[in-house]
């Protein structure tokens, strides 16, 4: 069995045109941000919902079931993981990782990247938004195989990033993986959102410093913010978080 395991709704909506092979499997969730409490996936889930505002059973039907999809893959299943290089989608992705390394079962990973984009796109950190289907083609074609240390190395990351362990998280980022390039620059980002002596993280510094010298209003704050600190890959909610508590602050 194929699976290609999309980053977002976004990408779901338009990817179907692309006529590439196997079952579409959608990643609703954002766990860039919140409480990634729980031994077992069980309570995990249980966090998630509760710190999300909706209930265990809308939850479940919107985002455990799609999770539920790899966990019951068959044996000598394929999964292509369509996630972007930024900060956002690595960290479901190594989510997605941890997952597919319990499975008991033979298996192919491959990572599907934004291979169409050159380094110096502005779109670079969150490329497949506009992808057409020849570009999502380019993609795939051009996917990376991960090694079974590729997707151990995934797990690891995982479990440093969910229980918080930067110095760790930090560690594993100088590991060099074609499978997750620019590691180092996304790790930093996140480890630069909680500095050790309790100041303000970059995030905040830089909303800081838009509101002061540029515009308060959010909207015109979301797009300089993302023209500056794209690695992130903040949706509205989290940038909207951030930007009422340094506004309360002001």
């Amino acid at each position: 069995m194929v699976y290609n395991i999309l980053n977002g709704d976004s990408l779901a909506y338009s990817f179907p045109d692309a006529k590439i092979e196997g079952n579409s499997i959608v990643v609703r969730e954002g766990l860039i941000d919140g409480d990634l409490s729980g031994d077992n996936l069980h309570d995990f889930w249980q966090s998630r919902a509760k710190y999300l505002g909706i209930t265990e059973t809308e939850y479940n039907k919107s985002v455990v079931n799609e999770f539920e999809k790899i966990i019951n893959a068959p044996d000598n299943s394929e999964f292509n993981l369509w996630f972007e290089y930024d900060l956002f989608c690595q960290a479901n992705m190594w989510f997605v990782v941890s997952i597919i390394n319990s499975l008991p079962i033979k298996k192919n990973v491959f990572a599907v990247y934004t291979s169409y984009l050159g380094k110096a796109s502005k779109e670079f950190w969150n490329g497949f938004g506009p992808a057409n289907s020849d570009e999502l083609k380019v993609c795939y074609a051009g996917r990376i195989p991960f090694s079974e240390a590729d997707i151990n190395f995934g797990h690891e990351l995982w479990k440093a990033y969910k229980n918080g362990k930067l110095e760790e998280l930090t560690n594993l980022s100088t590991h060099q993986s074609l499978a997750f390039p620019y590691l180092q620059e996304v790790v930093k980002a996140h480890v630069d959102r909680f500095p050790e002596d309790g100041t303000k993280g970059r995030p905040e510094l830089v909303i800081e410093d838009i509101t002061k010298n540029i515009s308060t209003d959010f909207h015109k704050v979301f797009n300089e913010f993302w023209n500056r600190e794209s690695i992130y890959g903040f949706g509205d909610t989290q940038l909207k978080s951030l930007y009422d508590k340094v506004i309360h602050f002001r």
